[in-house]
């Protein structure tokens, strides 16, 4: 096996004919400004021809799940091991699967539960058993000797027979005696009470003797079959009773034997049957009937119970709170859970929001209320089971005496020390020992690459990209593969500082196994801890591509790389020469959701803010969910008032702003035709552009002509899309060039029109970078400035190397992202606006920091309001003002640790931030 992996001549989009040799069972770092070839070399390259060589290994059958996979353009690679991607994506939309499922962690909880869990009776508490015939054999055994005892069974009476005739029938079966509840015995046949008696197996004496043990054995089998499964031991001399039975049952309820579809809620058995496993109902949401948590009961927190005529059901609650000292004047979110629930059960003194909702839905017939239930439904907890998604028999077993129910709602951080403390007897320890070593490994790999503050229970779903993928990552040590090559995408997205560490230690983990690690990555610390770095560029797009360094870090130190300026300090990210003053601001005021404590802040106007913190703190809580939903309330901008969970006031000088523009990482656009240039408008005037040439006049083209939405230029066979998809049923689909126009999209009388000797096709598949240049030679052309205007702000912005007609679902989310911020900044806005950029800085390199903070600050310069939810010290450091939230994840974040300038934040020490930030403005 050779040591390394090999790649010649690869042409994957803008690399240039790369040749470079990627040590094996190393860390492997490759970097670069964005564009400039990273992701074409590792996923595109490497990752495409270690997976169509492991699939290619596969039967046909196999193969037809697996998706076609395209050969990458190479010359050839030798010595690539099968390779695994551990992508950004959040991959699934299902919304069964949650943490716990796609880490495997609640499989083993499942089975941990079925194969030990005990069942304890919800009545009485006690521990649910099932006696076999050796339980009741032990059981008399254990008598001193010479005890004589009766075995009996209870005697089973079927509906269509008396006890006489069943007595009779018992008799003709051999038995001759029966036992009175006195303890007397008789035989049948002088038996006359109207009592149903007890049958008398046999009577025994505890002794040595030789065969009493099969003779015991034989009885109690016997009594089990006459009994239905009870089988009583009754002592002779005292008259006590035992009872044993081999039903599954205590309290007068059967109990179903515990088995793994008991627990998993993608099966009928387990699902609970209202929601069917999911968790949530459509029904009335608690978070739009009390919105805003930091009110009292006295101070109309409960929304519903406003007005003249629903008063009178809040009024009936304050008359008589003094009865069961209820309080009235308490901010909602400080009751206790008791109390919250009463709120909604109600109790002899008043009745509560379920019994005003019921009374509502009895008067549907009129339309005033149908509107009020309306206003107050959505996606609510499942009354049932809570949102734990089990039937509620899943509960009675417990394991540590604790219910699976109530380990999936714990954090992980919590979670971790529970199975690591769990107190077993020799016998489930047996058991559950294979079991519990895979449950805290993979816990374990959860916690080191910082999701300590995670449930089982969250729904994968609603995760960022950053967790998905280190949740993956997770998963991908837990299965302990060795002599793979691991390929990440920018794991440290979304990480703090104090996080990357651990992630180092994960990587570094996943080597030593003996694998391949090789990272995309632009995070100062991990290419630090790397073994080896691989440079590409210089710049992006077509004048990146190239391999412009390889080496170790003392070699890195001495490069002519952009990347090593910066590691140097050479080059920076400047700080601003001051910070701006501000004295306008928005403030939300008690803002109680998911894990934030009645957090008031301020936000100034004017500036540029980032909010920063561990992950996990709430930062996204307080911007996506706070934040953006309640300005939008306040300004009445298209959301629901009544729809809006976030119940949080916002007071400040909010007239100065007229709108807010929430820009996040989704696609720019869910049409394989969309494309960069067609979203910031430029195509527009391309196209009106390509209309005004004379060619096109005399032909009667029109700017829609050279359109390929709407019919007119475009090709007809293949819809302006360049290619057709061949369906073939079982196989992967086909994706063929269209033959008509040979990937151009235009008919051929569209593509004859040409301005400056290029056609429409050519155009599109310049970069933005060659547009310019382009388009820049006449000077005096009115409408080639208005496309160079907008075309300029997206190299602005770093996306120089971007083709214009680049399909959209080919964009990163950091390009999509900057992609909107070029929208913004082309569109000339006389009145200040808030954008709000959600890790602004996602796939950037250092340089294209530097090129991110120009294009924000120009915001600021222009009367707008910026807020940035960023981890990167050098967006942090060039802030005008700072709100850390934290101090730490899940339930350890949620207050307000800081909030200042950046100088000093460095003087705060219950910042997490803070020493990395001051070895940063060294």
């Amino acid at each position: 096996m050779t040591d390394s992996i090999h790649v010649k001549g690869a042409r994957v989009h803008n690399l240039k004919n790369v040749e470079v040799k990627i040590p094996r069972n190393k860390l492997v770092v490759v970097t670069g400004v964005s564009g400039s070839g990273k992701s074409s070399l590792a996923f595109n390259t490497l990752y495409a021809e270690g997976q169509r060589r492991y699939v290619e290994s596969l039967s046909s059958y196999a193969r037809q799940f697996l998706g076609r996979i395209d050969k990458p353009e190479v010359d050839f690679i030798k010595g690539i091991p099968p390779a695994i991607a551990i992508e950004q994506k959040v991959n699934t939309k299902n919304p069964r699967s949650t943490v716990g499922t796609s880490t495997e962690i609640y499989d083993y909880i499942k089975l941990l539960y079925a194969k030990i869990g005990i069942t304890y009776s919800p009545i009485s508490g006690n521990p649910v058993k099932r006696h076999k015939v050796e339980d009741v054999v032990k059981a008399i055994l254990s008598k001193p000797n010479d005890t004589s005892l009766l075995i009996l069974a209870p005697i089973q009476l079927p509906e269509e027979r008396t006890l006489e005739q069943q007595l009779q029938l018992l008799m003709q079966q051999g038995f001759s005696r029966i036992a009175k509840d006195s303890g007397e015995v008789v035989k049948i046949e002088n038996y006359s009470d109207t009592d149903i008696p007890l049958l008398v197996i046999d009577r025994i004496r505890v002794n040595d003797e030789e065969g009493l043990h099969e003779r015991i054995a034989d009885s109690v089998q016997t009594a089990f079959y006459e009994g239905d499964g009870s089988c009583v031991i009754q002592d002779m001399k005292s008259q006590e009773k035992e009872i044993f039975s081999n039903k599954f049952e205590a309290d007068g309820i059967t109990f179903e034997q515990p088995t793994v579809d008991t627990f998993s809620f993608n099966n009928p058995i387990g699902a609970c049957p209202t929601c069917e496993g999911y968790g949530k109902v459509v029904g009335i949401d608690p978070d739009l009937v009390i919105p805003d948590k930091s009110l009292s009961v006295y101070e109309e927190a409960i929304y519903c119970w406003r007005g003249e005529k629903m008063r009178k059901w809040k009024n009936e609650l304050v008359r008589n709170a003094h009865h069961f000292d209820f309080p009235i004047h308490t901010p909602y979110y400080e009751l206790t859970e008791e109390q919250k629930e009463l709120l909604w059960t109600g109790n002899e003194y008043f009745k509560g929001i379920n019994a005003f909702f019921k009374r509502l839905e009895e008067k549907q017939y009129k339309i005033q209320f149908r509107v009020m239930l309306s206003r107050y439904r959505g996606k609510t907890l499942c009354p049932e089971c809570k949102g734990t998604r089990l039937k509620e028999s899943a509960s009675y077993v417990k394991v540590g005496n604790t219910a699976i129910t109530d380990l999936v709602n714990l954090p992980i951080v919590r979670l971790l020390p529970f199975f690591e403390k769990l107190e077993l007897n020799e016998y489930q320890t047996k058991i559950a020992e294979r079991i519990l070593v895979e449950i805290t490994k993979r816990l374990q790999f959860l916690l080191d690459v910082g999701l300590g503050y995670l449930t089982l229970n969250r729904l994968s779903s609603t995760l960022s990209g950053g967790e998905s993928q280190r949740i993956n990552l997770a998963t991908s040590l837990g299965s302990s593969l060795v002599g793979s090559l691991y390929i990440l995408d920018e794991p440290s997205i979304g990480l703090h500082s104090k996080d990357t560490e651990r992630l180092i230690k994960v990587l570094k983990q996943l080597r030593d196994l003996g694998n391949t690690v090789v990272v995309v990555e632009h995070d100062e610390d991990i290419i630090k801890a790397a073994d080896e770095i691989i440079d590409i560029g210089p710049l992006a797009g077509r004048l990146g591509g190239e391999i412009i360094f390889q080496g170790d870090q003392k070699a890195l130190k001495k490069a002519d790389t952009l990347t090593s300026k910066y590691m140097r300090g050479e080059m920076s990210v400047p700080l601003p020469d001051f910070p701006r003053i501000w004295t306008d601001y928005l403030s939300i005021e008690h803002a109680v959701m998911h894990n934030l404590k009645n957090l008031s802040v301020k936000f100034p106007l004017n500036t540029l803010t980032a909010v920063i913190g561990v992950s996990g703190s709430g930062k996204s809580t307080l911007i996506r969910e706070v934040l953006v939903p309640t300005f939008n309330k306040v300004k009445g901008l298209g959301v629901d008032y009544y729809k809006n969970k976030s119940g949080s006031s916002l007071s400040g000088d909010i007239s100065r702003l007229s709108t807010l523009e929430f820009v996040d990482q989704n696609p720019i656009g869910k049409s394989s035709r969309s494309n960069p240039v067609t979203y910031i408008k430029a195509y527009d005037e391309i196209r009106t552009l390509f209309a005004s040439q004379k060619s096109a006049k005399r032909a009667g083209m029109k700017p829609a002509h050279f359109s390929f939405n709407v019919d007119g230029g475009r090709c007809e066979e293949c819809q302006g899309e360049g290619e057709i998809q061949i369906e073939m049923q079982f196989m992967a689909d086909v994706r063929l060039t269209c033959e008509s126009c040979n990937g151009k999209r235009f008919k051929d009388e569209v593509l004859d029109i040409k301005y400056e000797g290029k056609n429409i096709y050519d155009v599109l598949k310049m970069t933005v970078e060659e547009a310019i240049d382009f388009f820049g030679k006449n000077e005096q052309g009115t409408q080639e400035k208005k496309i160079i205007s907008k075309l300029q702000v997206l190299s602005d912005v770093g996306l120089e190397y971007v083709r214009l007609g680049q399909a959209s679902s080919t964009l990163s989310g950091g390009e999509s992202q900057r992609i909107k911020l070029a929208f913004f900044l082309t569109k000339e806005r006389a009145e200040p606006s808030l954008f709000v950029f959600d890790e602004p800085t996602t796939g950037l390199h250092f340089h294209d920091i530097n090129k991110l903070m120009s294009a924000l600050n120009s915001l600021v310069d222009r009367g707008h309001t910026v807020i940035v939810i960023e981890h990167n010290m050098d967006v942090i450091k060039a802030s005008d003002w700072i709100i850390e939230l934290g101090p730490g994840g899940g339930e350890e974040g949620g207050k307000l640790v800081f909030a200042g300038t950046p100088k000093d934040l460095v003087k705060c020490k219950d910042s997490y931030t803070a020493p990395y930030l001051a070895e940063k403005l060294k």
